[in-house]
């Protein structure tokens, strides 16, 4: 279960990462990232906020896809463990009661 679930996991992680590209790309190239930056900057410098903000550092695609990543990752170890804790708790209260076991194995 636990291989199962970390290429499942891995596989998701490859989606996500590559949908919040295209996602950037798009939005990027579409000039929302830079209105966001000069809405914010109009907001700070009328009211004398300024404070050395600097907005378009919010949207650097660096940032972006690194905390992406971040969280692909966080997820990929979070799914493997709770799916595999998940089915180590399973088979116990299958044992326990009865009921199906679910195993996986290896062809030969």
């Amino acid at each position: 279960m636990m291989k199962f679930s970390f290429v499942l996991s891995l596989v998701c992680f490859v989606v996500l990462f590559v949908a919040v590209a295209v996602l950037y790309g798009i939005l990027s190239a579409a000039g929302v990232f830079d209105a966001i930056v000069n809405m914010v900057n109009q907001v700070l410098v009328d009211g004398n906020a300024g404070g050395g903000i600097n907005a378009a550092e919010w949207f650097d695609a660096v940032r972006v896809l690194g905390y992406t990543a971040l969280l692909g990752a966080l997820n990929v170890i979070l799914i493997t463990a709770l799916s595999t804790l998940g089915a180590v708790i399973y088979n116990v209260a299958s044992d326990l009661v009865g009921g199906v076991e679910v195993t996986f194995s290896e062809a030969e």
